[in-house]
């Protein structure tokens, strides 16, 4: 997907669907994927609060790629450990 030049923004364990026989990964929901080519940023604040990378959160500019990586170390915590690393009352 990166290396097409396309970037999710939205990767959470709710987007990744497993077929119970094969074994395959499929992402959904595209609603906020965009292109942006490597080394480029991107400045849409979106996504899922407790999947986002922390310079979305302090709504700098971000690298595409960078928050679907961070996103996928929050999956890999979450299925390890089964809760989130990072939960707040607020978005704040």
């Amino acid at each position: 997907m990166h290396s097409m030049g396309l970037v999710h923004r939205d990767l959470k364990l709710e987007n990744i669907l497993v077929n119970e026989y094969t074994r395959e990964l499929k992402i959904i929901d595209f609603g906020f994927a965009t292109t942006c080519q490597e080394g480029h940023k991107l400045n849409l604040f979106c996504g899922t609060p407790c999947y986002m990378d922390p310079d979305l959160v302090r709504q700098k500019d971000y690298s595409g790629q960078g928050v679907d990586v961070w996103a996928l170390g929050v999956i890999l915590y979450l299925l390890v450990t089964g809760g989130v690393p990072f939960w707040g009352e607020t978005e704040k």
